[in-house]
């Protein structure tokens, strides 16, 4: 991965994380097209394991958005274990309800990491992910309430939640995208459902950023490592954008532009393999 490569894919990485978009399968995609564009250029597919390195930026974005509530949760998290009443105000209730939510990803992510990291891969996979998520999110609009807040969800809720980011581990369904949905479902807010999302996404980005850098820390040396790096500073640039941006337009809009947009990417990406383009 050439120093372009990696501030192009830090930029895709950064704004794709956050948005309901998929930010693996534009990874996986992009390259691909630039392939199209520039046939004597070698842009190949990052990979699973660099793709969740480069996450640590957009964790990095997370955290610093987020400092006053990871600072909130944390801070009640402990008081509520030191003493003894772990759920007792709803700060420390909701880092517990975060952490739990945590666990179907992790469990689903090591029971499939191979499946994950090679034939889910797939372009055909990915395009049908990205009109699948589409029609249900189109169909969460439709029938939420959009009345309810962070602070209304129940245990039950946040492992449904929890669920939906689970699904994630399917490239082209966007970490984001599920539980956004799966929050309209619930009926939050479109924003609430958002902050959700972001909230729950810092354990297991971290997990799944930390565990990947383990496994492919020999690889990261020289070029590799430098432009892993870059990728990563940048990605975490272009996320702290896209939380804010995402969030100010959630406030006063609908998630269909999400919606049309994922039915244009996998259509044309359904072209693109049918017609011998991209393999």
């Amino acid at each position: 991965m050439s120093l372009l490569e990696a501030i192009i894919l830090g930029v895709v990485q950064g704004f794709t994380e956050f948005l309901p978009i998929s930010s693996t399968a534009h990874l996986r995609i992009v390259p691909e097209l630039l392939r199209l564009v520039d046939g004597r250029h070698p842009w190949n597919d990052p990979g699973a394991a660099a793709t969740a390195v480069i996450q640590l930026g957009t964790l990095g974005a997370v955290l610093i958005y987020f400092r006053r509530d990871v600072l909130e949760l944390t801070l009640a998290f402990l008081q509520g274990l030191a003493s003894g009443h772990p759920w007792k105000t709803p700060s420390s209730r909701l880092a517990w309800q975060i952490g739990l939510g945590t666990v179907p990803i992790g469990v689903f992510g090591l029971l499939f990491d191979q499946f994950i990291e090679t034939k889910a891969r797939s372009l055909w996979i990915m395009a049908f992910s990205l009109i699948g998520l589409a029609l249900l999110m189109w169909l969460a609009e439709i029938v939420s309430s959009k009345r309810r807040r962070i602070e209304d969800l129940g245990f039950l809720d946040v492992q449904l939640i929890g669920l939906a980011q689970a699904v994630a581990l399917i490239p082209g369904s966007s970490r984001s995208g599920t539980t956004i949905t799966g929050g309209l479902f619930l009926g939050l807010t479109r924003e609430a459902a958002a902050r959700f999302s972001f909230l729950l996404s810092i354990p297991a980005i971290a997990a799944s950023g930390l565990y990947e850098f383990f496994k492919i820390r020999h690889e990261l040396s020289g070029g590799m490592g430098l432009s892993v790096l870059v990728a990563t500073v940048v990605a975490g640039a272009s996320g702290y954008l896209a939380i804010e941006a995402l969030l100010r337009y959630l406030r006063t809009h609908s998630t269909n532009i999400f919606v049309v947009y994922r039915l244009l990417l996998g259509a044309l990406l359904i072209y693109f393999l049918v017609s011998g383009r991209v393999t």
